[in-house]
């Protein structure tokens, strides 16, 4: 199944920034119409702006992901307003690590509800739409992307929550991918692993509910915070390079959608430990002198 992006409509969460941000303006320019998903009020009023005045027709609504209630009526308004979406993109997401054991309840209800619920909910309110659609118009045709992270496909230590959340993504949308095939042929999913891009994800503190603001970082998660910041500002494929990728998967049908695809070794070794039923692999093997100073600072 492939598709094109002419005069169709388009979700996006996590529009206000960073990839969706990216995927939206790519929209813009591809004729298609937008509806701007983002808990980031002046970043989504500043989004909305700047492609309005491209001639788009924009939607945009503040919507916090998590909260069922407010995707439902995302969901409703879209129906009414617009009809079945074409493509949706589930990408808003946020960042946290720390020790495992040094996440707070708040941590883990926060962190699974953005990047895991927030998927969730994108799938069963919009799939539905998508597939009665294609049931009235056998020349219609759709696509869901869930934003997972390498992180989705790998364990590395001390951001245990923001693994356990994308590996659910990986395996809600594969899963997805294996359910539309049961039932249509016109409806696609595909399920991006982006790994170090500089979108503002290691930014993700600002957006934290009010009732944790005051709540003060471990050591651990102090590192997290410091080390993921590095690694995403000095990421050298941009935002606009991983939502030209998405587009481009989309159109041809791709499932997988990889933006560093020599990430893959790391991979291939944590399969192989599954297959081999071999202890996990160290992370550091190839560059030993990080988990020295990861286990450095951690001892400090």
């Amino acid at each position: 199944m492939t598709m094109d992006f002419a005069g169709k409509t388009a979700v996006i969460t996590g529009a206000g920034s960073g990839l969706g941000l990216e995927c939206a303006r790519l929209g813009a320019r591809l004729g298609m119409r937008l509806v701007l998903v983002d808990v980031q009020q002046e970043a989504l009023d500043a989004a909305a702006s700047e492609l309005s005045a491209t001639g788009t027709t924009v939607f945009a609504r503040r919507v916090d992901v998590a909260s069922a209630e407010q995707m439902q009526a995302l969901a409703q308004e879209v129906a009414e307003r617009l009809g079945a979406p074409h493509l949706v993109i589930n990408n808003a997401g946020v960042g946290a690590g720390g020790l495992v054991w040094e996440n707070s309840v708040r941590d883990w209800e926060w962190v699974l509800g953005v990047n895991l619920m927030g998927v969730v909910h994108g799938v069963r309110l919009f799939t539905p739409m998508m597939l009665a659609a294609a049931r009235q118009d056998p020349a219609w045709r759709g696509h869901i992307v869930n934003t997972a992270s390498m992180a989705g496909l790998l364990a590395p230590p001390n951001m245990g929550a923001y693994n356990v959340s994308k590996h659910a993504v990986v395996a809600l949308s594969e899963t997805l991918y294996q359910d539309l095939a049961l039932v249509t042929t016109q409806v696609g999913a595909s399920v991006l692993c982006p790994y170090f891009v500089p979108t503002g994800i290691d930014r993700s503190e600002r957006n934290r509910p009010q009732g944790m603001a005051g709540e003060q970082p471990t050591k651990s998660q102090r590192i997290n915070q410091a080390t993921t910041t590095r690694a995403v500002t000095g990421g050298k494929v941009s935002a606009a390079d991983v939502a030209q990728l998405v587009f481009d998967g989309v159109a041809a049908g791709r499932f997988y959608l990889y933006s560093h695809p020599q990430a893959l070794g790391a991979v291939r070794t944590r399969m192989e430990d599954l297959l081999h039923a071999r202890n996990p692999s160290d992370p550091f093997a190839d560059k030993p002198e990080l988990g020295a100073q990861l286990r450095a600072a951690l001892a400090a």
